[in-house]
């Protein structure tokens, strides 16, 4: 399958190709705990953040960068040993077949997520020849809801944002993509998500592919 000329795919990594939420959840628990810090909304404020915001949210404000980079480092540590058993099930349903059908059209990822992560998770299962752009969350100044990462991958793929369908399961990522100016598809893979263009369970979802046949090139 293809879409107009000219327009590119942009994914969300991180409950968009993967369903690591669960996994990230357990390791930022258990790092804190640790640390002998409890928090019981964890999910609902690390939700599409950077690990940074999320270091200065919970362990605090005033850490230099280097101890912010290792706390961050520490955490992403325990999330790839608790993936590695299960990253294969914790594939978004569909999404490999959905990249084999759609290997015609320029895809890009772009996510907040750690380099290190980016590359279990592509390298890992094998996702990584469906891509042509990758951007982590280091390579851009801002993070999401900032359009950086979107406005660079688009940059990269050689389109304008404007033509590029990006696909994304958090809040602050569907503000990053509206503000870059790009369509948006919103996996709920948790939780419901407000202005998107069209809204999926998963790759499997019946709506996906008549939508994306009906995409056109904005002028």
């Amino acid at each position: 399958m293809t879409l107009a000329k000219g327009m590119a795919l942009i994914f969300d990594m991180d409950g968009v190709i993967v369903d690591s939420m669960p996994a990230h959840t357990e390791a930022w628990q258990v790092y804190l705990h640790r640390l002998g810090i409890e928090c019981p909304d964890l999910e609902r404020r690390m939700h599409g953040r950077r690990n940074d915001e999320i270091v200065a949210d919970f362990i605090g404000s005033d850490l230099p960068p280097d101890r912010v980079f290792q706390h961050g480092a520490a955490k992403e540590v325990l999330y790839r040993k608790l993936m590695a058993a299960q990253l294969e099930s914790r594939l978004v349903p569909g999404i490999r077949e959905f990249l084999e059908d759609f290997q015609s059209v320029p895809m890009g990822v772009a996510s907040n997520a750690e380099p290190a992560n980016v590359d279990f998770v592509l390298d890992r299962a094998n996702l990584r020849p469906y891509f042509q752009v990758i951007v982590d969350g280091m390579q851009v100044e801002n993070p999401k809801p900032h359009p950086d990462v979107y406005l660079k991958a688009a940059d990269e793929l050689m389109v304008h944002a404007g033509d590029c369908i990006i696909l994304e399961d958090s809040p602050a990522g569907v503000e990053a993509a509206r503000r870059a100016g790009a369509r948006v598809i919103g996996v709920e893979t948790h939780s419901p998500l407000e202005g998107v263009d069209l809204r999926i369970r998963d790759f499997l979802d019946p709506s996906l592919r008549p939508w994306l046949s009906k995409q056109v090139r904005h002028n």
